[in-house]
């Protein structure tokens, strides 16, 4: 009576020794596999090649993916560049305020966009982006622990965009000292397309916006 081979035994054996197929290479052409690309029996060498193009192909999708991927964090460097430099570029602290927000929204495409702090010098009392901000606003803004990025769930900030009427998705973005736990601010950002801001979007790039600002408005601070 034959006794059925282990497979883990043959599979063993032919690891142990490299050089089976090369004393046994017409076995290459007669041993039969079904191909799960074709459906018909293959030989090893042609379910091998198979193999081979499977994997290639897996490594050519995830390198499209990588260069894609590259390519979008280049050209958001590129704004956030052109961001910085125009914040650099403001006359006087009063100034930076509007640097922020017109310079995102021209950098970085986006529909509308505003801030508020509070804390400011008595000179800023009466400019715009220290008007309207209620309790609720500053208790929410400090336990914002990170950017949110998302749906616009009728946010009290929301309400500070110049246009909120139809405002879909929104980025809100507390502002603090380094170190500091408390905000003394929110950047708003908003569009009316839901899907500008969803919060499946990664938030490194809003988490350095957020500290940038930070730092610029920190000077109109009493």
């Amino acid at each position: 009576m034959t006794v059925p081979l282990d497979s883990t035994l043959v599979a063993q054996y032919l690891s142990d020794n490299p050089k089976f197929f090369e004393e046994h290479a017409d076995l290459l052409a007669e041993i039969k596999l079904s191909s799960p690309v074709t459906g018909r029996a293959v030989s090893l060498q042609e379910r091998q090649m198979e193999v081979m193009r499977d994997k290639y192909k897996t490594l050519e999708l995830r390198m499209g993916n990588l260069m894609r991927l590259a390519s979008e964090n280049e050209a958001i460097a590129n704004k956030f560049h052109r961001w910085t430099r125009t914040l650099l570029e403001s006359e006087d602290v009063g100034s930076i305020p509007h640097a922020v927000t017109s310079g995102l929204k021209t950098a970085f495409d986006v529909p509308q966009v505003t801030l508020r702090i509070w804390g400011a010098e008595a000179d800023y009392q009466d400019e715009w982006f220290v008007r309207g901000v209620t309790d609720d606003a500053r208790i929410f803004a400090n336990s914002l622990q990170s950017p949110y990025c998302g749906t616009n769930k009728d946010f009290e900030a929301v309400r500070w965009l110049d246009d909120p009427t139809g405002i879909t998705s929104t980025v809100i973005i507390p502002l603090r000292k380094l170190g500091n736990k408390d905000a003394f601010g929110l950047l708003i950002l908003g569009s009316e397309d839901p899907a500008r801001f969803t919060s499946l979007m990664a938030t490194d790039f809003l988490v350095h916006i957020g500290e940038t600002s930070s730092t610029a408005l920190a000077w109109l601070l009493a």
